[in-house]
C-alpha cells in the first residue's frame, strides 16, 4: 500500500475568504475526492487546532493522509480530473506545501 501525506500552510486571506474558511473548504474538497476517485482506499483530512506562535512558524493548517493499493493507483489519482480541479483551488490558497509518499506493509 502507498500512503500519501501532505501538509499545507494557508494564506491568511485568499479567494475572498479567511484562512479558516479556506481550510474548511479544502477539507470538504479533499474528503470528496474519495467519492469520485476509485483508486483512493482511505482518506483523512485534519485541520490544525493548535495556535502557532509567529516566531516558530512550525505549525501547518491542513493535513491530508490518503492510501492507495499500488503505485499505479496513486499515479492514476494524480492524473484524475477531480484531483486536478482540487489542486487548482488548493494552489490558490496556500503558502507552503510539504509531502511524503511511502510504502506501508500490511
Amino acid at each position: 500500500m502507498i500512503r500519501h501525506v501532505v501538509m499545507w500552510k494557508l494564506k491568511d486571506n485568499a479567494e475572498g475568504a479567511t484562512k479558516e474558511k479556506n481550510a474548511e473548504k479544502m477539507k470538504l474538497i479533499l474528503e470528496g475526492l474519495k467519492i469520485n476517485i476509485d483508486e483512493i482506499k482511505n482518506v483523512e483530512v485534519g485541520l490544525n487546532i493548535t495556535e502557532d506562535d509567529e516566531e516558530s512558524g512550525y505549525a501547518y493548517d491542513v493535513v491530508l493522509i490518503s492510501d492507495f493499493e499500488t503505485e499505479l493507483d496513486y499515479t492514476m489519482y494524480t492524473r484524475n480530473n477531480h484531483h486536478k480541479k482540487a489542486l487548482k483551488f488548493i494552489n490558490s490558497v496556500i503558502e507552503e506545501r510539504r509531502f511524503v509518499d511511502y510504502k506501508v506493509d500490511i
